[in-house]
C-alpha cells in the first residue's frame, strides 16, 4: 500500500508536471465530503477527471468549527474522525491512494499529520509532493515581496490575527478563517479602530488563481467595505471562497 499527498494548489490548472505524474500512477483518489453539494469536492472530481484517476469519497465527519474553548482537542478528535474513515477505505482497496491537498500541504494543513498515523496503522509507505500555497499566490496576483528588505514575515490563522499585532509584529499573512468565517475581516474590522491600524496597508485576494477570483489593495481604513463586496462576489462566482492577505504596518 501507497499513500500521496500531493499538493494542487487551487485546482487543475496549478497541478505541477510532477504532481500529474503521481495522479497517473495512483490507483484512487481518497477525498472527503463535506456536505450535500460540496462544491470543492467537484474541483477534486474535475483534477481527477483530468488526469484519469478514480475519485472514492468518503463522508467527512461532523467538526466543531465555532471556536471552542479547547481548540486543540476539538481539533484532534475532528483528526482521529476522519482517519478512522479512511482506514476503513484504504484498508479495503490498497493499492496507491493520493491525497488532493489546497495549496501546499506543509503550510496550515493537517493531511500530513493524519496520513503519518494511517501509514503507521497500515504499514504503507508514503510521501509528499508540494503544490502552490495560497501566500505565493497572493504576493503573485499583487506583484510583490511579501517581506520588506531583511525583514520577516509572519504567516497566522485569522483566529490569533490580534494576538500576533499586539505581539508587534508588522509584516503578517493572514490565512483561514475566524468565526465569522470571513478569513478574520470581522476581526480587522475591530481591530482597524485600535491607534493606527487603519493606517496599515492590506494586499487582499480571494479565489485565487481560480473561479470568482478578487483582489484590494490599499489603507485598512480606506478598503474594508470593498473587502466584504468583493468577498460576496466570490462566493456568488464559485459558491466559496478562499481567502487570504497581507497586512504591513504603515512607515
Amino acid at each position: 500500500m501507497r499513500i500521496r499527498v500531493l499538493g494542487i494548489g487551487m485546482g487543475p490548472q496549478h497541478v505541477t508536471p510532477e504532481v500529474a505524474e503521481a495522479l497517473r500512477g495512483a490507483d484512487y483518489v481518497l477525498a472527503a465530503r463535506k456536505s450535500g453539494e460540496d462544491r470543492l469536492l467537484d474541483v477534486r472530481r474535475a483534477v481527477c477527471e483530468r488526469y484519469g484517476v478514480a475519485l472514492a469519497v468518503v463522508p467527512d465527519p461532523a467538526r466543531d468549527r465555532d471556536d471552542p474553548a479547547d481548540y486543540q482537542a476539538a481539533v484532534a478528535a475532528w483528526h482521529e474522525a476522519r482517519a478512522a474513515a479512511y482506514e476503513r477505505v484504504l484498508a479495503r482497496r490498497g493499492g496507491t491512494a493520493a491525497i488532493l491537498v489546497w495549496g501546499d500541504p506543509s503550510l496550515y494543513d493537517s493531511t500530513v499529520r493524519l496520513v503519518e498515523r494511517l501509514a503507521g496503522r497500515l504499514r504503507a509507505d508514503w510521501d509528499v509532493l508540494p503544490g502552490i500555497s495560497a501566500p505565493q499566490l497572493l504576493a503573485a496576483r499583487h506583484r510583490i515581496v511579501l517581506h520588506e528588505v531583511g525583514r520577516p514575515v509572519h504567516v497566522t490563522p485569522a483566529r490569533r490575527l490580534r494576538e500576533a499585532v499586539e505581539a508587534g509584529q508588522e509584516n503578517i499573512v493572514v490565512v483561514l478563517g475566524g468565526r465569522s468565517g470571513l478569513s478574520g475581516l470581522s476581526e480587522l474590522s475591530e481591530l482597524s479602530e485600535l491607534p493606527g491600524l487603519a493606517d496599515w496597508t492590506i494586499w487582499w485576494g480571494a479565489n485565487l488563481g481560480g473561479p470568482g477570483e478578487e483582489l484590494v489593495h490599499g489603507r485598512v481604513g480606506d478598503v474594508l467595505p470593498e473587502l466584504a463586496a468583493a468577498r460576496g462576489r466570490a462566493r456568488a462566482a464559485a459558491g466559496w471562497v478562499m481567502d487570504a492577505y497581507l497586512l504591513r504596518r504603515a512607515r
